[in-house]
């Protein structure tokens, strides 16, 4: 049966349009995180929304919640089977790979843009989110872990939440160490197979490390009595480790060592880091990642170390104080009221020649006529620093009437004034460098 057109089509569940009240925090936390990629030059990267579905099996494994569960897959009429992106780590290496750009090649790139998982909505966790990452190739050291670590503090301070993140560490080992230790962890989760629920019991033969990750309230002892990845590190991850928070002493970054801090995602060895508040409620990680040294060459390329993170802008953009988003707002400089039809026939030109003169300036033209009460108001509503004025009295005079609303003015001049265009245009640069 058809939809008739008395009928109001929804959005999907958990699909959230984003309305113009709500941009301007978006706007504020896109700008900050774009000025603090540019201070430590690291390039952007964009990629498709769709991919082929065995690049996510390969890369975050086929018994993850994520490929079994949330995944939007589908045919197209090829027959091919594509996924709407969960995450953004294995399309960047699939392009990384796939443009040559990895090889012999140290890369330091940022993107940002939806994702998509089929999961139940949440406050914070949607099904489709966005999300910035970053991510790094041919660098094997300490050092840029550190870096990455060091570029998340830096934004929590530009947005105001130092005092509300703590950073937790970990150290996953290489591949054949942690094979090791996860013989040691099966043996001992066989042993409390009994305490084991549903979903560790599914996991303990494929992905037995991920049970150390479970929230269920009924396991967290048994759960605390485990081996300890910590405790079976090979060499070369211990000392990883060791520089590592070495360095992040020496930045004064404070942390905390967690040792069940495992993630979600198959790839990552070595380092693994999260950011987590308890502002969020249960949903505490706002940025999580670590090093993924194996995965390049899982998906066709060479052999290349790698290191990234990603943080969901959803969670991020509803810590921030409402005051400090408010201090950041761009409210027009000045709103244009045009009273009668010749001022109309003037007034956009002069809106125009405004912003060819002025760099950075922020005009709104009160269309729509009306009275001057009525195009007053809706200037006043837009919160703009002035009102400008055009009627048959400035056309006459070749001047324009400033009432000031919100700018501050000289304590010598009346509230309101006329001024000739040209004063106009050294008063508009003034507005726009406060």
């Amino acid at each position: 049966m058809g939809t008739t057109l008395a009928e109001k089509i929804q959005s999907i569940r958990g699909m959230n349009d984003i309305l113009p009240d709500e941009t301007p925090a978006w706007q504020f936390v896109e700008e900050k995180l774009r000025q603090l990629m540019q201070s430590y030059d690291y390039d952007e990267i964009r990629f498709p929304i769709v991919e082929k579905t065995a690049l996510f099996k390969r890369s975050i494994g086929e018994v993850t919640d994520i490929v079994e569960k949330e995944m939007y897959t589908f045919d197209d009429r090829n027959g091919d089977s594509l996924t709407l992106r969960p995450e953004g780590t294995a399309a960047c290496v699939r392009a990384g790979v796939q443009n040559g750009i990895l090889v012999n090649q140290q890369q330091r790139l940022w993107y940002l843009g939806p994702m998509f998982r089929h999961e139940r909505p949440q406050k914070g966790r949607y099904r489709q989110f966005h999300q910035i990452g970053v991510e790094v190739f041919g660098l094997d050291g300490p050092d840029i872990d550190a870096e990455l670590i060091c570029m998340t503090a830096r934004l929590w301070k530009a947005l105001g939440l130092s005092d509300s993140v703590t950073l937790q560490l970990n150290s996953l080992g290489t591949p054949s160490s942690r094979e090791v230790y996860r013989s040691i962890l099966t043996d001992y989760l066989q042993e409390n197979k009994p305490l084991l629920d549903e979903d560790s019991l599914r996991r303990l033969e494929s992905n037995p490390l991920r049970i150390l990750d479970s929230k269920n309230p009924a396991m967290q002892d048994m759960i605390g009595k485990a081996p300890r990845l910590m405790d079976h590190l090979d060499d070369e991850s211990k000392e990883h480790f060791t520089r590592l928070c070495a360095y992040l002493d020496s930045a004064g970054i404070a942390y905390e060592i967690n040792t069940r801090l495992v993630r979600g995602l198959d790839y990552y060895s070595k380092t693994v880091f999260e950011w987590v508040t308890d502002k969020l409620g249960a949903q505490g990680t706002i940025c999580a990642g670590g090093r993924y040294d194996g995965l390049v060459k899982q998906l066709g390329g060479r052999d290349t170390p790698a290191v990234g993170f990603a943080m969901g802008l959803e969670r991020l953009i509803s810590l921030v104080d409402n005051d400090e988003l408010e201090k950041h707002l761009k409210h027009p400089h000045a709103a244009l009221l045009m009273m009668g039809e010749r001022a109309q026939n003037s007034g956009l030109a002069l809106a125009e020649q405004l912003r060819n003169d002025v760099s950075g300036v922020r005009v709104l033209t009160v269309c729509g006529g009306g009275s001057f009460k009525s195009q007053m108001k809706r200037a006043d509503k837009s919160q703009a620093k002035i009102a400008l004025i055009l009627g048959d009295d400035e056309l006459d005079n070749n001047a324009i009437t400033v009432k000031y609303l919100r700018a501050s003015r000289d304590s010598d001049k009346p509230q309101q004034e006329q001024l000739s265009q040209s004063q106009i245009i050294e008063l508009m640069n003034k507005l726009v460098s406060f």
